[in-house]
């Protein structure tokens, strides 16, 4: 089996940066809060309230890709994670690996399997820049197998195929 592609989400990874480790008052600060410590909690908390959504979206956007993939899937979904300020992990990007090689000698199966393909990849509300590439290359498969049998079912027929010349007067 060829896993030809992967429909994955990059959740605005370059938009978001470690803080660090979450950070605690020394002791002898814990009762007072000065101005700038105050600030960077809330930068925390926002950023930890930033991961959890975007890490709500990637397992989403994936779960919809593995949904949609029955029998194409050749893997579960894969996660990136970053490390937030509380220490905990969010998944900040995600890929399902699909199956995307042509079904040999059958075209009528490789055309069900591209529109597999399309499907899965399209699945999510939003689907990425890669899922949509996916999408495109299904679609041009299923040109192709589309192709393929109709020059089958011209050659049952005994009609001439495509680059076919007919010599009416032999």
């Amino acid at each position: 089996m060829q896993v030809g592609a992967s429909i994955s989400t990059l959740a605005r990874v370059a938009t978001i940066s470690n803080a660090g480790a979450a950070a605690t008052l020394p002791k002898s600060n814990q009762h007072k809060s000065s101005p700038s410590s105050t600030s960077q909690i809330f930068r925390q908390q926002q950023k930890i309230r930033q991961l959890q959504s975007i890490d709500r979206e990637v397992r989403a956007h994936e779960q919809a890709h593995l949904n949609a993939a029955a029998g194409i899937a050749v893997s579960g979904a894969h996660f990136q994670y970053q490390v937030g300020p509380d220490g905990k992990r969010y998944a900040v990007a995600g890929e399902v690996q699909i199956d995307t090689a042509p079904v040999r000698n059958n075209p009528r199966a490789t055309l069900r399997k591209a529109t597999a393909i399309e499907h899965a990849a399209l699945a999510p509300t939003k689907p990425s820049t890669q899922d949509r590439e996916v999408a495109h290359q299904a679609s041009a498969m299923a040109r192709q197998a589309q192709s393929e049998l109709l020059q089958q079912q011209l050659s049952a027929r005994g009609s001439p195929t495509p680059g076919q010349t007919i010599n009416q007067y032999a």
